[in-house]
């Protein structure tokens, strides 16, 4: 019976140690992947959709609660006009693909977007990411537009041989406004918050 007990005591030992190791490892291993997924995957749209912003957006981002879920969104400031960016995903042909969208806080409409993370055919599906001219198809529309493609009967030219990649993208689109207006109000609360601690100023 003493060699049972011990035996159980060990292996609860063991796997209470084991846990604590394995938690420990994926909280460090949590924050590099998010520092890598913030400097090959963000940074480089958001240095592209906000190039003429007069702050640094990286260093300005913040963190707003949407239910449990948390996104980090992007501020940025040209001249008087304040945009905020965030990351919504649709999914591709070949995995998800994920989009930042920046909208401008005024007028509720969509000022640019980039694609982030895509596996999608290269020559076909990349195009969302490699050429500019297809995202920029969504800017200046408003939040309360659908987008889809005009096979779907909308305005969005699809990208040729990538239907399924042009459609996950509307989604992200879509997604993304979505976001927007449920947090809007915090929104706008955390830019007047960054403008007088001289952030977006």
């Amino acid at each position: 019976m003493n060699d049972m007990f011990k035996m159980v005591l060990v292996l609860a030992v063991l796997t209470s140690v084991s846990g604590g190791v394995l938690a420990g490892v994926r909280t460090l291993t949590m924050d590099r992947i998010e520092y890598q997924q913030l400097k090959f995957q963000k940074e480089p749209v958001i240095r592209n959709i906000l190039a003429d912003a007069e702050n640094d957006p990286m260093a300005d981002r913040f963190k707003v609660k949407d239910g449990e879920v948390s996104h980090t969104i992007f501020p940025g400031r040209i001249g008087d006009q304040k945009i905020v960016t965030l990351e919504a995903f649709g999914k591709g042909f070949s995995g998800p693909v994920g989009l930042l969208v920046a909208f401008d806080i005024e007028s509720d409409t969509i000022v640019g977007s980039g694609v982030t993370i895509s596996t999608e055919t290269p020559g076909f599906g990349s195009k969302a990411k490699e050429d500019p001219s297809f995202v920029a198809q969504f800017e200046g529309t408003g939040i309360d537009q659908t987008a889809s493609v005009s096979k779907d009967g909308g305005d969005i030219d699809a990208i040729s041989g990538a239907t399924i990649t042009s459609r996950a993208v509307c989604v992200a689109v879509n997604e993304a406004n979505a976001i927007y207006t449920r947090l809007k109000p915090e929104l706008v609360k955390s830019m007047d918050n960054l403008a007088s601690e001289g952030g977006t100023n």
